[in-house]
């Protein structure tokens, strides 16, 4: 017999992709859904959807994940966010795992798409990633509470799926560069609370190194203007979170 299994979904402001996000859902035991200061429809999809619903807001990313992971009943939870979804085959996957599993995490494959197309090559950086521990036990994932790209500590037995989770990253070229807006102003405040900078040398120094490894030995060159797009912002955040920083710092 196979341990109960909740699925937990965060979100802000999400009507756009909850339901389809919550459909391919249906094989866990309880869907938990944490609205993060949400003004749209998304509690009511949640509802209708059966999920349960937790409205807060919390300023940073890590609390806001904790309190929807403690919320979880099940022994396994299962962690997506609001653009991702889950393939009957990675849903299979996940339930045969689950007889057998030792306690612990697992590790499963990221299908990334950037305007409904997938791109396997060039992720890594700020970008996104090829793979994440979306599947654990209780007790064996835990968010940290830095204000920008919480660290993750994770306890127990290092297992790996093969079946993809399908990740919806951007719509187009003109979402990709708003992200990196955001998450660069984002990092520059971290920088800024605590005065951890860095040099404008030692940066841009990197842009060249972050570059090479996206495009060259991630192969993003095999993506073409989007594997392109994915060297060059790597290459910038570090930049740009400096000069976001250091030039509100110095204003008069």
């Amino acid at each position: 017999m196979r341990p109960r299994l909740s699925a937990l979904v965060v979100a802000h402001n999400e009507a756009a992709q909850l339901a389809d996000c919550l459909a391919t859902l249906g094989f866990a035991d309880e869907i938990v859904v944490v609205l993060d200061r949400t003004t749209d429809a998304s509690r009511s999809i949640a509802e209708a959807a059966g999920a349960i619903v937790i409205e807060g807001a919390w300023p940073i990313e890590g609390p806001r994940r904790m309190t929807g992971i403690e919320a979880c009943t099940g022994a396994w939870i299962v962690e997506i966010d609001a653009d991702e979804r889950v393939p009957p085959a990675l849903a299979s996957e996940i339930l045969s795992f689950l007889t057998t599993a030792a306690r612990g995490y697992a590790i499963v494959p990221i299908a990334n798409h950037v305007g409904g197309r997938l791109i396997r090559y060039g992720w890594g950086a700020y970008n996104g990633v090829a793979a994440k521990p979306i599947l654990f036990a209780r007790g064996t994932k835990l968010w940290g509470d830095q204000p920008v790209h919480p660290k993750i500590v994770l306890d127990g037995a290092r297992q790996t799926l093969t079946q993809p989770l399908t990740h919806y990253v951007d719509r187009d070229l003109a979402d990709m560069i708003d992200r990196l807006n955001r998450y660069t102003s984002a990092n520059a405040r971290q920088m800024q609370r605590s005065g951890e900078y860095g040099t404008l040398g030692g940066h841009v120094r990197r842009m060249a190194t972050r570059f090479f490894k996206a495009y060259v030995q991630r192969r993003g060159y095999r993506e073409g203007g989007i594997g392109l797009a994915l060297g060059l912002f790597a290459a910038l955040y570090p930049i740009l979170s400096y000069l976001k920083a250091t030039v509100e710092r110095d204003r008069p």
